[in-house]
């Protein structure tokens, strides 16, 4: 159904960036050691309490999901995919020893936290509401083990464009100094310690002039991975290839759904394989795909002295196709062949 603006916040939509502004409410689900999970509702969004000795920050034993909320050009409010939110979180819960939040109740969380606060979804084409899914475990721990006790908890602001140059393009430093992660670990999870080490080199790489850093395999350093906390995708000709999912690699929704979309609508042949640095020279066009980014095109990527220009160093067309073709169905602004979409 359609939802109204109830227009009981002051905010410039106009000067929107990717970080936190306060909202109505946040929701609080908890699970006892060996219980099920318990709903607490919506409580007033604001700080929580946790034990010094919380296995989360502790240990790290944690997760979190990135959604987020459009108003569309119908004026509803609309949800992408949230089905494979839960189902990611369920699969990041298992690999850090936490108890699976059941789908339903995940979904049920996501539809009442925004309807909470649906005052705060910008207008259409002016940011979206950012959805803040946690999976923790709360409870007190000294040895290194699972926690007794885990929180839900979902907190949303509104936001604008997570690189400051939104669909104007980005420029890359492709780096061999460090790695995002490696196979086998916990780099195909959303889990929290895989960001903090990358705070370190992506300064790096924006005190030089770029907006963020490339990371490399840490086998044998000669394949693309990550773009910071994005997917990573190359155009040649009609061949859209992206870094396969190795246990290293992010499996991101947006990034499944550009996959799905290119190959049934657009004619492009996709190939989830090794992607190397070498083949950035001869490409048509990159960018990176995420729920924070969706698709933001690549302008250049810096490799050692050389230096790569795509498409002279503009935004390339074939890019801005998928992202009208994404964006488009995102916003209500053609149909959703793949029922994507949920209504609120």
């Amino acid at each position: 159904m359609e939802t109204d603006v109830k227009d009981t916040v002051a905010i410039n939509w106009d000067e929107l960036t990717f970080s936190i502004t306060p909202t109505r409410s946040m929701y609080i689900a908890e699970c006892l050691e060996g219980g099920t999970w318990e709903s607490k509702g919506l409580v007033p969004y604001g700080d929580i309490t946790l034990s010094p000795a919380a296995c989360v920050i502790n240990y790290g034993q944690g997760l979190f999901e990135g959604m987020k909320a459009y108003r569309t050009a119908k004026d509803n409010v609309v949800l992408f995919r949230p089905d494979e939110n839960a189902r990611r979180t369920n699969s990041g819960c298992r690999r850090l020893c936490m108890p699976e939040v059941p789908e339903d109740l995940f979904l049920d969380a996501i539809r009442m936290i925004v309807r909470d606060n649906i005052d705060y979804v910008p207008p259409a084409d002016k940011g979206a509401l950012y959805l803040r899914p946690l999976v923790f475990g709360s409870g007190p721990v000294l040895g290194v083990k699972p926690a007794p006790s885990y929180t839900f908890l979902i907190y949303v602001s509104p936001v604008g464009p997570y690189f400051k140059e939104g669909l104007a393009g980005i420029n890359l430093l492709i780096t061999e100094d460090f790695h995002r992660a490696a196979q086998y670990g916990t780099g195909g999870v959303k889990a929290i310690g895989n960001y903090a080490g990358g705070m370190y080199p992506g300064s790096l790489a924006k005190a030089e002039g770029y907006s963020e850093i490339v990371y490399t395999d840490a086998r044998e350093q000669r394949y693309l991975e990550e773009v910071g906390a994005a997917n990573f995708f190359l155009i040649k000709g009609d061949v859209l290839a992206t870094p396969e999912l190795d246990g290293s690699i992010l499996p991101g929704i947006t990034r499944k759904s550009i996959c799905e979309m290119a190959a049934t609508e657009f004619g492009y042949t996709i190939e989830e394989r090794q992607v190397a640095i070498e083949e950035i020279f001869e490409a048509d066009e990159a960018f990176c795909s995420g729920t924070a980014a969706v698709i933001t095109p690549i302008l250049s990527m810096t490799h050692r002295d050389r230096k790569m220009e795509f498409c002279g160093g503009e935004v390339g067309e074939k890019t801005m196709a998928l992202y009208n073709g994404l964006n488009g169905i995102i916003r209500e602004e053609r149909e959703d062949p793949y029922s994507w979409i949920e209504v609120l």
